[in-house]
């Protein structure tokens, strides 16, 4: 192996562990050793040594998983780090890029320079590593679908040690699975493939701010515009502490949460983004709005604002919700979650999703109308479980009544388990892991209730 060994005990062991998780409510839990793989060739080496140790395998990518789900006990934990080299096809317009390649601000910016776009992460520091195997919530994915849709092929190291590609024609469980299965898929994918689309000529964003006191009839609003909005357009509320937010002039921030309705809309000219961004039609509090921007803005602007909004260095607590629910259901149980954020970077979002189409033969099958996401952000280890068991019980709240399950790139389940895939998926998932990996070398989802996974909360 060309990249370096770190034994349980060795220096620089705690780095290696935890160093690239980006939650920094780090786990209690312990890899017998951590390779940090510098190509696929590394990871072939560290599969075969994991087979002849008796060690299980976890695998790291971009370190973004909220439960750390690469950190396990006595694991070969393969660190893919290094693995960031992009590469593109002008024949077919595919991009081959490595799973520790950032979507934002590495992926997106050098399709741009060729005329491309990719629906990368709005997190701008994700890997797309366990972004695409977790199916990949990207911008203007209203529009170009699950990020995963558009993997047309897979390099994988098998649970043996063995390097295979995976594609339509090829290997297809394994592809079939990398579209969906996430932290469950039984493989090691060193390289995806990826199919890259002609970069829309403009991005605009349109940006209100209003009182919390206002939000009931907000999601009523979106809830009645949202089945006929352009699928280019992608609403997202968030309910928000942060100061730096639009307001008229002459307005004082008045503290506390505020809620953001921010849209954004790729277009083919400035005139057609005006357009789609005003079939959002007129605001039910229009002229008891704190301040409304509309402008051109780009992926690189966005991820400005991302990471604004997810600053490193702090814990996180985090759960969410796939919902058809009614806006009478839902907003009562969005604003006792909005009232209740508390510190200066925690937020939640209402995420207008409303898919009108069947999905393709992949793992991932479960998504609904609106999607709900909490973020409770803080620094002190004492509060862990105070935050932990508030965004866990009222997402549950959520769930129970018009619920349709989970994303997984929004979850903890050794805190909350819900249903992920549809059972016939999760059936056949588990079939694919049996045959590729029957040991269960590979760790899969990192779970309180084996026997729970997949089950509708």
């Amino acid at each position: 192996m060309k990249g370096r060994l770190v034994l349980r005990g060795d220096d620089g062991y705690e780095e290696a562990r935890v160093g690239r998780v980006f939650n920094a409510r780090r786990p209690d839990r312990f890899p017998a050793a951590v390779l940090d793989a510098v190509d696929a060739d590394d990871v072939v080496a560290g599969a075969r040594l994991a087979v002849e140790r008796g060690w299980g395998i976890s695998i790291r990518s971009g370190g973004h998983s909220w439960a750390a789900w690469s950190v396990r006990d006595d694991a070969l934990l393969i660190d893919l780090g290094a693995l960031r080299s992009i590469e593109y096809d002008e024949a077919t317009g595919i991009v081959a890029a490595g799973p520790a390649t950032t979507g934002a601000l590495e992926l997106a910016p050098f399709l741009a320079d060729r005329g491309r776009a990719f629906p990368v992460g709005h997190c701008a520091t994700v890997g797309i590593g366990g972004f695409l195997l977790q199916g990949g919530q990207g911008w203007n994915g209203r529009a170009r679908g699950w990020a995963c849709e558009s993997v047309v092929a897979v390099d994988v190291v098998t649970a043996d040690g063995a390097l295979v590609r995976a594609d339509a024609t090829q290997n297809a469980d394994l592809y079939w699975a990398a579209r969906g299965a996430g932290p469950g898929f039984p493989g090691i994918v060193t390289r995806f493939h990826l199919q890259t689309y002609a970069e829309p000529p403009v991005m605009w964003q349109d940006t209100w701010t209003f009182r919390l006191d206002d939000a009931e009839a907000v999601v009523h609003w979106l809830h009645r515009v949202l089945p006929h909005l352009d699928r280019r357009v992608e609403p997202v509320m968030a309910a928000t502490r942060l100061t730096d937010v639009p307001l008229y002039d002459g307005i004082e921030h008045p503290g506390g949460t505020l809620l953001l309705l921010h849209t954004t809309c790729m277009a083919d000219s400035d005139d057609e983004a005006l357009t789609l961004l005003g079939a959002l039609g007129d605001c039910p509090v229009l002229g008891r709005e704190l301040g409304h921007v509309t402008g051109p803005t780009s992926v690189a602007q966005e991820s400005v604002a991302q990471t604004g909004q997810n600053p490193e260095d702090h814990r996180y607590a985090v759960d969410c919700a796939w919902t058809d629910a009614s806006a009478d259901v839902l907003a009562p149980l969005l604003l006792d979650i909005w009232r209740g954020l508390d510190t200066e970077h925690s937020f939640s979002i209402w995420y207008g999703w409303a898919p009108t189409r069947p999905l393709p033969d992949m793992a991932f099958s479960v998504e609904g109308n609106v999607y709900v996401a909490t973020y409770l952000v803080y620094r002190d280890e004492a509060d862990d479980e105070r935050y932990q068991t508030r965004v866990h019980e009222q997402t549950a709240a959520i769930a129970r009544d018009g619920g349709v399950g989970v994303y997984l790139g929004d979850t903890d389940f050794t805190r909350r388990q819900d249903r992920f895939l549809a059972p016939g998926h999760y059936a056949r998932l588990e079939a694919v892991r049996a045959e590729r990996d029957p040991t269960g070398r590979i760790a899969s989802y990192l779970t309180a209730d084996r026997a729970g996974l997949n089950v509708h909360a």
